[in-house]
């Protein structure tokens, strides 16, 4: 993290508070060296806070309602990012219903940000196109070309 990742997070926390979010932990600086964060999380978040809506890219968790999978799913989906989603639950068929739902490129079902080499990465929507790793980004890497040659026959 650098200095202006840092002010960036520093300023979309500010704003949590601002905006009526709930802090229940962290929301300031680790120390006195470094770019360093406490870990941060607010509660009642809205949907058209600036905390729910932009990518922190920090140690900054958001905690919104919701009534059922169907209203996270849609939620979820209006969002211009689409990188990632984390599903923490005991019930594997709700976290499969949600996960083909939502619109990201990589799902983790109780876990979060684990990757195998072989599995394709990337995001949808603002959080890219495209995907590296896996089967899928070799393609980025291969230029397909056509050779045509006309073999004159000796006796034609």
């Amino acid at each position: 993290i650098d200095e202006d990742q840092f002010n960036k997070i520093l300023a979309l926390i500010e704003s949590g508070k601002k905006e009526g979010a709930k802090l229940c932990t962290g929301g300031e600086r680790l120390g006195d060296q470094g770019y360093f964060i406490k870990p941060t999380v607010f509660a009642d978040v809205k949907d058209h806070m600036r905390i729910a809506k932009e990518e922190i890219f920090g140690p900054v968790m958001q905690i919104l309602k919701f009534s059922d999978l169907d209203e996270v799913i849609h939620r979820a989906n209006e969002t211009e990012y689409g990188l990632g989603a984390g599903i923490m639950t005991q019930n594997l068929d709700k976290a499969n219903y949600l996960s083909q739902g939502i619109r990201a490129g990589s799902v983790w079902i109780n876990c979060y940000d684990n990757f195998d080499a072989a599995a394709p990465f990337g995001g949808y929507k603002m959080s890219g196109n495209g995907r590296e790793k896996g089967e899928y980004a070799l393609e980025a890497y291969t230029e397909v070309k056509s050779i045509i040659t006309k073999v004159m026959q000796k006796n034609s």
